[in-house]
C-alpha cells in the first residue's frame, strides 16, 4: 500500500475504484484516501441539513460523472468517500464538483448568519474567517489504493464505525448519514449505492 496525492490513472490497463475517506470497487481495482476535511477542521457539516446537502451533492455529481458510489459517512468536519473512478473527467475534477458545488451551494442558502453559537471567541472567529473567505473545505486530499476485496471491506467498516468511535451514535446504523443501512438493510438514500451507471443512447428519426 502506498500514500499519494490524486493517483495517475491512465496507466493501469483496468479501471481502478478510488475513495478519499474522498476509489471504491466491484469487479474493478480500489483506491481510497484520507479524510476530506472542512477547513480547519471546522464543524461546517454539524448541522443535519448540511450534510443532506452535501449527500444531494454527491448524488449530482456522481450522475454527472458517472461513477460509482461504493461507501461513505458524513461527518461534522469531514467525510469519507469510496467511488469508482469516473467514465466522465478524473477522480480529481469530480472531487472539485462536489466540493465545490457543496460550498457554493451552502453559501447561498446560509451565508454568515448560519454560524453557530459558541462561547469560544477564536472558534467564532474561525467560522467568520472561513465562511468570508469562502473555504469550507481543506485545499487538498491525498489518497491512497487499495488493490484488494478484503481491504475494501476494511475501509468500509472503518468507515462506518468512525460516528460509533465518535460518540455520535451507539451503532452504525444510527447514523443517517452513512452507507452502513445500504449494506445492513438494503435501504435506497439520497445517494445511490452500488448503481453502476447505465449506457445511453439515443436514437435519431432519419426523415
Amino acid at each position: 500500500m502506498f500514500i499519494r496525492h490524486i493517483p495517475d490513472l491512465s496507466c493501469c490497463a483496468t479501471p481502478r475504484w478510488w475513495s478519499t475517506s474522498s476509489v471504491a470497487t466491484t469487479a474493478r481495482d480500489i483506491s481510497t484516501s484520507s479524510p476530506t476535511s472542512c477547513y480547519r477542521r471546522l464543524p461546517l457539516l454539524e448541522k443535519p441539513q448540511h450534510r443532506d446537502l452535501l449527500l444531494e451533492v454527491l448524488e449530482r455529481v456522481r450522475r454527472r460523472y458517472h461513477f460509482v458510489v461504493v461507501g461513505y459517512v458524513i461527518m461534522p468536519e469531514h467525510m469519507h468517500l469510496l467511488l469508482s473512478e469516473p467514465d466522465r473527467g478524473d477522480p480529481s475534477k469530480a472531487m472539485q464538483a462536489i466540493k465545490q458545488g457543496f460550498a457554493r451551494r451552502l453559501l447561498r442558502k446560509q451565508g454568515a448568519a448560519d454560524i453557530p453559537p459558541t462561547n469560544d471567541a477564536r472558534q467564532g472567529g474561525l467560522w467568520d474567517t472561513a465562511l468570508d473567505r469562502g473555504h469550507f473545505w481543506q485545499a487538498r486530499f491525498y489518497d491512497f489504493v487499495v488493490y484488494t476485496e478484503n481491504k475494501r471491506v476494511e475501509k468500509l467498516r472503518y468507515m462506518h464505525r468512525n460516528p460509533v468511535k465518535r460518540g455520535l451514535v451507539a451503532e452504525p446504523q444510527q447514523w443517517d448519514w452513512s452507507s452502513y443501512r445500504h449494506y445492513g438493510d438494503g435501504e435506497r438514500g439520497i445517494v445511490l449505492v452500488n448503481e453502476e451507471q447505465k449506457a445511453e443512447v439515443k436514437v435519431c428519426k432519419i426523415a
